[in-house]
């Protein structure tokens, strides 16, 4: 099917590039990342809660953040981050 499709510049220009680097037409790019959008749209987008094993005691210790990757290797390399 055809259609019209209006594009930023920008992205128009990134879009080209990409295609011709990837040696495939900016229709098939184009359709490719819709599809994409689309397969994750329909499968939900949430994520699924995982829980982190841990060993010998319930949860990980006081003052530990897991979602701060700097200060977790400071702690396990033995660096006082309060400093």
């Amino acid at each position: 099917m055809r259609t019209t499709v209006r594009l930023d510049d920008v992205l128009f220009r990134e879009a080209k590039k990409a295609a011709a680097e990837a040696g495939e037409s900016l229709t098939r790019l184009i359709e490719s990342a819709l599809r994409e959008k689309l397969a994750r749209r329909r499968s939900g987008g949430r994520r699924r809660r995982v829980r982190l094993p841990t060993f010998g005691r319930k949860g990980v210790l006081p003052g530990v953040d897991l979602d701060n990757s700097a200060a977790l290797l400071d702690l396990m390399e033995g660096i006082d981050s309060s400093r």
